[in-house]
């Protein structure tokens, strides 16, 4: 019998055909499927990353590890119902690919790990194991395969736990839980907007080619509202909540940068500013925060010296006086 895997009461099953009602086409199925991986990965072994496809991708969905030295690369395939000996190939050009291009860009893949949402038939199972065993011999590499029940095992971990919620509960109908009122979003007095341009967070967007700043401002000082009332009534639980809050917005961040660490820095703050959209509703409800207050906390991360929006931030950073 296979193993079992121990399922929390009122979890709802994990199905890995959302992919594809998701997806809307096998393209879109199989885009979606391998960001899942990318997160799972990320969830479950440090410093993971992306290559984006620029044309292409060096075989990476994604990687852990320095590209100069040794890496971990994970690779998906949305193989459904069933893995069988048709995905040959598939499987075999993904390895020779990503060899290829570690060969011709200066790095080594010590580990190369299989994603598939399915599990492999009878025959397919015989090949993959004798193939395994001869390409990691051959390479000097671990292959490792994810398939459907590895899947599940990492999703339903405490690690991969946030990954399962937000790709298999997708559609999950829950009753609405009752809200506070969200904050006031405040105009900022001419004065106090004009007093802001010599902050560092200006400074950094002034580096990285923005022009128009006024609604930046905007930002900055509702959030900094926020961060005094809750400093200045030191309420624990909204203490800690603002703490959430920070830690959250600046590994958001620090992703977004790592990964546009090469690109031109106006499409860094447009990622950040998407994926701080993206996460706005799953932040702390206590603090009862705008999205406008959101971006403003991601300002006050840039003038406190903890982020940037050029390769160079922290440079600006050290130098920056204020007026």
């Amino acid at each position: 019998m296979p193993d079992s895997i121990a399922v929390p009461t009122g979890v709802q099953p994990i199905s890995f055909d959302v992919h594809a009602v998701r997806g809307g086409s096998p393209g879109g199925a199989r885009d979606d499927f391998e960001t899942m991986i990318a997160q799972l990965a990320a969830a479950t072994t440090p410093n993971v990353r992306s290559i984006a496809a620029n044309p292409g991708d060096w075989g990476i969905d994604a990687f852990a590890g320095n590209l100069g030295g040794v890496i971990t690369v994970w690779q998906s395939k949305y193989f459904m119902p069933v893995t069988t000996k048709k995905h040959v190939q598939q499987v075999k050009d993904s390895l020779d690919n990503v060899l290829k291009a570690a060969a011709m860009n200066g790095h080594t893949i010590a580990s190369w790990i299989l994603c598939i949402p399915s599990s492999m038939d009878g025959p397919m199972t015989a090949w993959w194991d004798t193939w395994t065993k001869a390409k990691e011999k051959e390479h000097s590499l671990v292959i490792q395969l994810w398939d459907e029940t590895a899947l599940r095992k990492k999703l339903l971990s405490p690690e991969g736990d946030d990954v399962r919620r937000a790709f298999y509960e997708t559609y999950a109908q829950a009753a609405p839980a009752p809200m506070e009122q969200l904050r006031l979003v405040f105009e900022i007095e001419d004065d106090k907007a004009a007093a802001l341009g010599s902050a560092l967070f200006i400074r950094q967007m002034a580096e990285a080619g923005h022009v128009e700043l006024g609604s930046a401002k905007r930002q900055f000082f509702n959030a900094d509202l926020v961060a005094r009332e809750i400093a200045h009534k030191d309420v624990p639980a909204e203490v800690a909540a603002l703490s959430s809050a920070d830690a959250t917005l600046h590994g958001l961040w620090e992703m977004q940068f790592n990964e546009c660490a090469a690109e031109d820095a106006l499409r860094l703050h447009t990622r950040v500013w998407r994926e701080v959209r993206n996460e706005h509703d799953k932040l702390p409800k206590l603090l009862r925060l705008e999205l406008v207050h959101s971006w403003g906390l991601v300002h006050r991360l840039v003038d406190n010296r903890k982020a940037g929006w050029v390769k160079h931030w922290r440079e600006i950073a050290t130098e920056h006086s204020d007026s």
